[in-house]
């Protein structure tokens, strides 16, 4: 089967029209409205960019609003405002000073609440404390923080006062954290004593002393009293969080900025290899990410607002923090995993807090998924209005379920398609105001000009796979590598010219919605078809019984390469004989004989990051290797590997 023919099998789709009452009710008030704004981004792109800026403060306009081609570009260029200002600042000036901005809940059921006033009051002090240790415009600042308050606290404070700032993944050993220190060089790391996983203390601080020693560069380190753990204290650069902050006064002006200043610099995940830093502005971040969660998420100042990313993962900066922010809603953050102490704590939350918008990721839906009904009867979840998410392909039966099950049909679910690299998810649906298409990643979004070509960068027809590209530039598209320029062209520009090149594998529907397949990696061979991952998953995920699934291709002397299945059962659930000829039954039935998969094996769990992305070259590498070379620390469950390591061992037996 070749890319035509999987492309065929989904233009047919179902198109899931929104209820016009719900139209009415968004900032536009019509999808006709909604049309003519996207047909003018994209007639007049620099017009639409210009409007769409001003709807923010700016100290002085800019003089171009759009300069330059892909590689280098720049936008609203000249113009002076600041990041903290438009999050803060702007929504107390307009009277909303005493709203609630920041819900924060820990795992073991504390929580905290903070007012727009009150969370500015606490960015500024904590401003103040960075510049006490010299941090200016452009200075290094590392947070290696988990989802803590604190953590949304100084992201603030760096954009307020120009530090260009990099969040860790709080789960991350020694030796990746070093890695990231050593290529970012910070003046100042803002940790913890420690930290809540599932239960377990996780101890940071400790971490930063393993590999901070030769970095003179570090002139403090700043530890937010979490747990209350007794600390070994390096006199002269580590500082307490809360005895610090007493010291220094309550109001910062903030730092006047270029549109174009550095403002974020995060370093992707999931490779083996050298971290690359992927640089991106602070100002015109804002702008397109206050412009984009505006319209994906339907956003109105009286939205409770959960992003369940870790601030570790870009998604979080995007959603959690900027997105939300800049809109003036009051966002959620939740520090533990999303089905501890437990397995419906997700569902506590969204009733707890009366949550209407959430943003997300597969794989928490499949987990919810898995549950079952009966958890989820005995919650009122009538409050949910938006759902948004993205992170890896979303497959039409757990889409369905979202909707009907969890949304009752009565939600908006925009899948979308995004990367670190991207800040943000140029491919999308605006929430109320397009049609809904179980799996695909929605149409190209305001200002985005994307396209699919084959492996001579030429365009190819509706339906058939090819890559995925970026024409254009946007301004929250990244600029650069941090410290390395070069590799930054070699990246994401050497492959098609003039394009940004995703490396994912995707399709384009006759009525312009993009279906993304997975990644250019994770697409294999068997005997000369190409075979996609998603597809597959999708058609193992329509077995009652499986809850999550991970497929990839390994080699074969014969076909090259033959298909192998993981499966994580649902509850109650039992790996029997006649399951597998399910699901292998599924796959043929779906794509064809080809796609018959070599093994099928049952586990309890399967590796993924703290955001939910499960970690199929991992898996791929146990299977072939049967170890891994790369760093596991970061994953939700490193003892998975383990477990999955004794599966194939006894799988060999």
């Amino acid at each position: 089967m070749d890319g035509t023919g999987m492309g065929q099998a989904v233009i047919n789709s179902k198109k899931y029209y929104p209820s016009g009452e719900k139209q009415r009710a968004t900032s536009l008030g019509s999808s006709a409205v909604f049309e003519e704004l996207l047909l003018q981004s994209k007639e007049d792109p620099a017009g639409f960019w210009d409007k769409a800026a001003k709807e923010l403060m700016w100290y002085e306009p800019w003089q171009e609003t759009m300069t330059g081609q892909l590689p280098g570009f720049s936008f609203f260029k000249g113009g002076i405002s600041n990041p903290c200002y438009n999050l803060l600042d702007r929504h107390i000036e307009n009277g909303a000073a005493n709203r609630t901005a920041l819900i924060w809940e820990g795992e073991n059921g504390d929580s905290q609440m903070y007012t727009y006033s009150m969370l500015l009051a606490e960015v500024n002090r904590f401003a103040n404390v960075l510049k006490s240790f010299g941090v200016g415009k452009g200075d290094a600042v590392a947070i290696f923080l988990p989802n803590l308050a604190e953590a949304f606290i100084a992201i603030l404070a760096c954009f307020r006062i120009g530090a260009v700032y990099n969040t860790i993944f709080s789960g991350f050993s020694e030796k990746s954290l070093k890695d990231r220190l050593v290529n970012f060089e910070p003046k100042v790391i803002v940790t913890a004593d420690a930290s809540l996983r599932r239960g377990k203390v996780i101890p940071l601080k400790e971490k930063i002393d393993a590999v901070v020693g030769e970095m003179s560069y570090v002139k403090g380190v700043i530890i937010v009293k979490r747990l209350g753990m007794k600390l070994k204290m390096a006199p002269g650069r580590d500082y307490w969080w809360h005895e610090i902050r007493k010291t220094v006064p309550i109001t910062c002006e903030p730092e006047r900025l270029e549109a174009n200043d550095p403002g974020i610099v995060f370093y992707t995940s999931g490779t083996t290899g050298k971290p690359k830093g992927v640089v991106h502005s602070g100002m015109a971040f804002v702008v397109q990410n206050h412009i984009y969660a505006k319209y994906h998420m339907d956003h109105h100042p009286d939205d409770i607002f959960w992003c369940t990313a870790d601030v570790g993962w870009l998604t979080m900066h995007i959603w959690g923090v900027v997105g939300s922010l800049a809109n003036g809603v009051t966002t959620v953050v939740y520090e533990g995993a999303p089905d501890y102490p437990e397995s419906d704590r997700f569902y506590q939350i969204i009733e707890k807090y009366r949550i209407n918008k959430l943003f997300t990721a597969p794989t928490a839906l499949r987990m919810l998924k898995s549950l079952g009904e009966k958890k989820l009867e005995a919650f009122d979840l009538s409050c949910l209005d938006v759902i948004s998410l993205v992170g890896e392909p979303f497959d039409p039966e757990t889409w369905h379920w979202t909707y009907e099950k969890l949304g009752r049909k009565n939600i908006y679910l925009n899948n979308t398609w995004g990367q670190t690299e991207t800040a943000g998810c140029p491919l999308a649906g605006a929430a109320w105001l397009t049609p809904m298409k179980p799996g695909s990643v929605g149409m190209e979004f305001l200002g985005a000009k994307m396209d699919i070509v084959d492996e001579n960068g030429n365009s190819v027809p509706p339906g058939v796979l090819g890559n995925l590209v970026i024409r254009d530039p946007f301004p929250m598209l990244c600029r650069t590598l941090w410290r390395e320029p070069e590799r930054y062209y070699q990246a994401y520009f050497s492959q098609v010219e003039g394009c940004y090149y995703a490396s994912d594998l995707a399709f384009k529907d006759q009525d312009g919605y993009f279906w993304v397949v997975g990644r250019s990696d994770d697409a294999f061979n068997v005997a000369g078809h190409r075979l996609s991952t998603m597809e597959m998953e999708s058609a193992v995920l329509e077995c009652k019984g499986v809850a999550e699934t991970a497929v990839f291709g390994i080699p074969d002397p014969i076909k090259g390469e033959v298909p192998i299945v993981f499966a994580k059962l649902a509850d109650g659930c039992e790996g029997t004989d006649e399951l597998k000829r399910q699901i292998s039954q599924s796959i043929v039935n779906n794509i064809g004989q080809i796609a018959r998969p070599q093994h099928i094996l049952f586990t309890k769990a399967l590796p993924k990051t703290v955001s939910g992305k499960i970690m199929r070259r991992l898996l791929k590498e146990i299977v072939i290797k049967g170890t891994v070379s790369g760093d596991i620390t970061g994953l939700e469950d490193p003892t998975v590997v383990e477990q999955i390591k004794n599966l194939i061992t006894l799988k060999n037996q």
